[in-house]
């Protein structure tokens, strides 16, 4: 993950797209919307079962993309903050449950 992350880095800086915290944030959940779209398409608007089409795999990649230019924007590691959260999950699974109600 940090070298996925440098990656990032390194492509924001060589080409000019480095940007305030707060707009890769606005960035990332347009982001999401556009993979909500694409699932809303791929099952045809509830209508039908999910079929999958090639553009979800576009929209995740967008998606990450704006995900590690946030944790760029703070220096935080995805790696240990992905560490983190499943110790979390571990721990609330072992109270019975995934859900926030066991923190």
């Amino acid at each position: 993950m940090k070298k996925l992350q440098e990656k990032i880095k390194k492509f924001c800086k060589e080409h000019n797209l480095e940007s305030p915290a707060e707009y890769r944030v606005l960035d990332t959940m347009s982001e999401l919307g556009e993979v909500a779209k694409e699932i809303l398409k791929m099952s045809d608007y509830g209508r039908k079962p999910l079929k999958y089409r090639e553009e979800l795999k576009s929209e995740l990649g967008d998606l990450l993309y704006s995900i590690i230019t946030i944790a760029n924007s703070f220096d935080v590691d995805l790696e240990e903050a992905l560490s983190m959260v499943l110790e979390k999950y571990k721990k609330r699974l072992n109270k019975g449950s995934a859900g926030s109600r066991n923190d």
